[in-house]
């Protein structure tokens, strides 16, 4: 029963995990295609502004997707190994990220001009962003608070399997060790043994005819 709790714990982590990855890999992928729009754009153009800053808002987008991808990766091995270890850098790395996603929430919604704390994008793609998320902000919204449950749900697990301790593969097979030991043993010691010894006893009717016939001879 404790085998079968332990691999539910340990797929759950895994499902829930993978929507952090399926969201990094959406965003590498849209990233990517901001980057390939962008050098059309300016291949076509015949002056560039060398003081302007540089396209940050694809390069952020890119590195979410990475770092979200690297931290799926980070706890698909921690559900695996079931390390301590593993399972506890994991959680702090999400803890991180929630924090991290709290403060940037709390600087829109409270900083009516978090806007202007910005540097100019000069692919222009960081309004068009906004301006799909405004437009769509009902499902956005509902993505957002799925991530949120999914990263939580995270550090919930991460830590239930972490108090079960990182050897509890071998602790839930005590017991089928423990009925099969006196079967291993004679194979764990095997050793030689010695013959059987065997009493014979000979019949004195038969000594004393041997001796007589000795005799004669």
């Amino acid at each position: 029963m404790g085998r079968i709790a332990s691999t539910c714990l340990r797929s759950l982590l895994k499902f829930v995990n993978s929507m952090m990855g399926l969201l990094g890999i959406a965003m590498i992928l849209y990233g990517l295609w901001m980057i390939r729009v962008w050098q059309r754009d300016t291949d076509g153009s015949p002056y560039v502004d060398f003081n302007s800053t540089g396209p940050w808002f694809i390069y952020t987008f890119l590195g979410t997707g990475v770092i979200l991808g690297v931290i799926t990766c980070l706890g698909h091995f921690a559900a695996d190994s079931v390390h301590g270890c593993c399972l506890s850098c994991y959680m702090m790395v999400i803890i991180l990220l929630l924090l991290l996603e709290t403060a940037m929430a709390a600087d829109i919604l409270l900083n009516s001009n978090w806007e202007k704390d910005l540097p100019e994008d000069p692919t222009g793609r960081f309004r068009d962003f906004e301006d799909f998320v405004k437009s769509n902000f009902d499902i956005f919204k509902w993505i957002c608070l799925l991530i949120l449950l999914a990263q939580g749900f995270s550090i919930l697990l991460s830590l239930v399997l972490r108090t079960l301790g990182p050897d509890q593969k071998s602790y839930f097979n005590y017991d089928s060790d423990e009925d099969y030991a006196s079967e291993r043993l004679p194979l764990i010691n095997n050793k030689d043994q010695p013959p059987p010894y065997i009493n014979v006893i000979a019949d004195p009717r038969f000594s004393s005819k041997s001796d007589t016939w000795n005799a004669k001879k």
